[in-house]
Parts: structure tokens; C-alpha cells; sequence
């Protein structure tokens, strides 16, 4: 009898702990539970995600394109070396005399102390009209159409306004990174699922900045709290004249840039 109700209990168990899982699979994924992309993203007992909003300014006449921002995002954020797998990353736009333009991808230098950058494209010097340096990262959309498409409900936008990937449950569709109109995504190709920036979630929850902001020379990067008027990000939309990538799109991203070219797509 004990060994008929012992097999009566495992019998009933097994279906459970299944019915268990699937639900637990089924529910949406909560940003208070599942904050980030590793685990070292979950803010402490302290910090309220509800009180928070950010975005990131950037000035584009302040940028050198020394691609010290792209070193620092790789190292802090474990993004792999090869150029094409980036969650920031620089591009010059080149205005020739014909008003033709040349947009060039900068590669960072392996030696970050040396704060050179290499293109991968040149033109003559004598065809150039003038050049600037535009650096581009997920926007934080308030309308974000990765979300939109998710299947899984892997993409969320967490309370302080953060767009991130919950890893456990992405399956690596690509559908996020086809909806992105700004090539912000790509899939990671340890993990196989999607990455991109999280404006480095898991240092800005314990009040530090992201590493690029942090590392930026000449400060052309600026992160703050849109909530808080004493932010520098507030002070910063408010004294420069602000535009944002894609307006069109109506994707309303918080990523704001001053000085932005027309020509800039």
C-alpha cells in the first residue's frame, strides 16, 4: 500500500510540476522580476524603477569619433570584438564638394589607450566639403516596434523607460531586429538571442552611468532622468535644440541629439 501510494503521488506530480512550468513559460514577462539581459541587471531592494525615466543626449559637435565609447560598451556589456556586433557605434558622415554624402563606420583601434579610430572607407581630401562624427545606439523608444513584434514577449520596456531582452525567453526569431529602423539589434552569436543596448541597466540601477557616457572624453554624451529637473539630460533638451532620429516613424525615442545634420539618416 505504501509503495502504490507513493507511485499514486509521483504519478500526479509529474503532470503538475509540467502544467506548473508552461504557466510559469506563458505568463509575460514582468520588468520588476526580470530587469535585465544577465543577472546582474536586477536593481537592488532600493532603487524604484517607477520613479525613474531615462534617456540619453548626445552633441554631435563635441564628438572626435576616437570609438573609446564602442571599447568601453564591449568590455563593461561582454559584446563580441568584431565590428559588426555592436550595441553603440560610431559612424562619420563625409559631405563632399558635389553634396554627395559618404557615411563611414569607425572601427576602434585594439589599443583603446591610443584613442585612434580607423574607417572603413576614405575619400580624397581635396573632395571633402566638411565631416562630423554621429554616435548611434538603441533609441529607448516610447513607442518601440521590437516590442510590438516579439512573439514571446521577450522584449518589455521596463518602468524607468529601458528597453531590454529577457534572454531566458527570447527564441532568437530575428523578428525584433527586423523591426528596428535603426539596425540598433543583433543576434549574439554565443547566446543566439537578440542583444542591443540597455544603457548599461545594471550599473545605471546602482547610480552610476553608462560605461560610454562615462568614458567619453569630451563629453559629447549625456545620460540623466527625464523625471528629475535638477538632470543634466532635463538641462540639456532645454538649452540645446534637440532632434531625434527617424522622426517620421513616430517612435519617439530618448535619445535626443544636438546639432543633428539634415543629412543624417
Amino acid at each position: 500500500m505504501e509503495r502504490r501510494t507513493l507511485l499514486k503521488g509521483a504519478i500526479l506530480f509529474i503532470p503538475a510540476g509540467g502544467v506548473l512550468r508552461s504557466v510559469a513559460r506563458a505568463a509575460p514577462a514582468e520588468p520588476a522580476d526580470k530587469p535585465g539581459d544577465t543577472s546582474n541587471d536586477k536593481p537592488g531592494d532600493k532603487y524604484d524603477p517607477a520613479s525613474h525615466y531615462y534617456g540619453m543626449g548626445i552633441e554631435i559637435e563635441k564628438c572626435i569619433g576616437c570609438g573609446l565609447c564602442i571599447q568601453a560598451c564591449k568590455e563593461e556589456n561582454d559584446v563580441p570584438r568584431e565590428p559588426f556586433f555592436c550595441r553603440t557605434w560610431v559612424e562619420r558622415y563625409t559631405i563632399k564638394k558635389d553634396d554627395t554624402v559618404v557615411v563611414e563606420s569607425i572601427e576602434q583601434n585594439r589599443n583603446p589607450r591610443k584613442g585612434e579610430a580607423r574607417s572603413t572607407h576614405t575619400v580624397n581630401e581635396a573632395e571633402i566639403q566638411r565631416t562630423f562624427f554621429v554616435p548611434k545606439l538603441c533609441n529607448q523608444c516610447e513607442n518601440p516596434p521590437c516590442v510590438q513584434v516579439c512573439p514571446v514577449a521577450a522584449t518589455y520596456t521596463t518602468p524607468d523607460g529601458v528597453i531590454l531582452v529577457d534572454t531566458e525567453r527570447c527564441i532568437g526569431c530575428r523578428y525584433c531586429i527586423q523591426a528596428c529602423p535603426y539596425g540598433a539589434r543583433y543576434l549574439h552569436p554565443r547566446t543566439r538571442v537578440a542583444d542591443k543596448c540597455t544603457f548599461c541597466y545594471h550599473r545605471i540601477v546602482q547610480g552610476l552611468l553608462p560605461a560610454c557616457v562615462e568614458i567619453c572624453p569630451t563629453q559629447a554624451r549625456v545620460f540623466g532622468d527625464l523625471r528629475s529637473k535638477a538632470s543634466q539630460l532635463v538641462r540639456f533638451r532645454r538649452m540645446k535644440q534637440i532632434a531625434v532620429l527617424k522622426p517620421h516613424l513616430n517612435t519617439q525615442p530618448k535619445v535626443y541629439y544636438a546639432g543633428l545634420d539634415g543629412e543624417v539618416r
